[in-house]
Parts: C-alpha cells; structure tokens; sequence
C-alpha cells in the first residue's frame, strides 16, 4: 500500500473537538453491527465532507482502524483541500477496473487511517457506485477495518448517496443551520428512506453556540427531552425519527 501525507489537516479548537467525540460516541453507541457509515447532505457546502473526514480522524484516534473512502466521485473537494500534490489513483479507478483495491487504497500520516479519494470525474458516477465491484470492496473493508467512513455527493442533487446507503450499515444527515430549513431536510430524509437505508441520526452545522432563540433553538431544542439534542452544534436524532 502507498503512503501520501495530509498536509493541511485543521487544528480544532477545543469545542469542535469535543463536538467530534461526542458524535464519535454517538456512532459507537448505534452498535458493533454499524461500521459502514456514509455522510450526505441537502445541499452543497453545508460542511459535510469536512465532518466525515473528521470523523474519521476522531475514530482513528481511539485505535479503532479506519477507512476514509471519498465517493463524492462528482465535485470532490478533499484532494485540494489536504494539498495532495502527487498523483493519486481513486476510485473511479478501480470501479471501472482499470486498477486494484491496493492501487487506490492509501496509507496516510494520521495513525490508525487509510483513504481512498475519488479520482478523476467519471461520465456514469452513479452507475459506478451501484456495481458489484463498490459491494466487494466494502465486503473487504468489513474485514478489515473496524469502520469505513463513506463521504457522498448531497442527496438533494444526485441519487448517488441513496445507491452508496443501500450497502451500508446506516447514513448520516449533515444539516446547516445556516441554509437549510426544516421542511427541506424532511423532504430529502424521506428520499433517503425509500431507498431503505438506516437512517443513524443527524449531525447541526454551522450553529452558533452562543446563540439561544431563534428557529432552529426552538424547534430542535423542544427535542430534547426525547433524546435528540446538540451540543456545540453538532447532535443526533433517535435513529432518524424525526416526527
């Protein structure tokens, strides 16, 4: 397996820090049964492929072996992001079978993590994401890994997310406070469940902390009491029952 280095990887603060450990816990209460784990959205830039690629950094550093695999094989952001500055073979590599699980599956500088990034833009992304060829590498990754955490595309733009949640063990819903309104991120869970995926809960972008009205203090604070709430901006729902 190759090596590439994250040069650019953030230094949370001590309130994002907590908030990822407190999402981390949350996923590992869900059950030894989830470890495919895929993160969506409703819309683009609500936050969701730096949320996935700092889960899968808070898991790496409990000790638990974890695989990043970025399938948002349509506009990834990740390689620019981290200044990968060397050629990188991705996923729609091996999809396509132009290359081996080994030839895209990285080692990285962050202990316990490997990654697999998307590669160049392909013409069939989601024809790509629904071959045999996706189910085998995550039947691998099951063995091999204790988590594999799946960024993908905002449901509200492609059905690529709803194709890549049928082979997992459950999604996360990445909501911004900021540009999403209730009604939408209904509408696009419901989108998502038709697909019959499990639906793990969701994770509050973009909140100010200090802030305490407001439409989304309101309304998701009042769920609390059963089970909902979020701290530091970031929260999960009772396996996705939001009603």
């Amino acid at each position: 397996m190759l090596n590439i280095n994250l040069d650019k990887i953030t230094d949370l603060d001590f309130k994002t820090k907590e908030a990822y450990k407190t999402l981390r816990t949350n996923v590992q209460f869900c059950g030894n049964d989830v470890k495919i784990i895929s993160l969506t959205s409703c819309v683009p830039n609500e936050g969701k492929s730096m949320v996935s690629f700092n889960l899968a950094i808070s898991m790496a550093e409990t000790g638990k072996k974890v695989l990043f695999i970025d399938a948002d094989l349509r506009k990834s952001v990740l390689i620019g992001r981290y200044k990968i500055n060397k050629a990188i073979k991705g996923l729609t590599q091996y999809l396509s079978g132009v290359e081996q699980l080994d030839d895209v599956r990285y080692s990285t500088n962050v202990k316990n993590m490997d990654l697999i990034l998307s590669g160049p833009v392909p013409p069939n992304p989601a024809e790509l994401l629904n071959n045999e060829k996706f189910t085998e590498l995550l039947e691998t990754a099951r063995k091999e890994y204790d988590y594999v955490i799946i960024d993908t595309p905002p449901i509200g733009q492609v059905i690529d997310p709803a194709i890549v949640a049928q082979q997992t063990d459950g999604v996360i819903f990445l909501i911004s406070q900021a540009n999403i309104s209730y009604k939408y991120a209904q509408k696009q869970i419901e989108q998502m469940r038709k697909s019959g995926c499990r639906i793990l809960g969701a994770v509050l972008n973009k909140v100010d902390p200090e802030e305490k009205g407001g439409y989304y203090g309101g309304y998701y604070g009042k769920y609390s009491k059963k089970g909902y709430g979020y701290g530091y901006g970031y929260g999960y729902g009772n396996n996705g029952e939001y009603k």
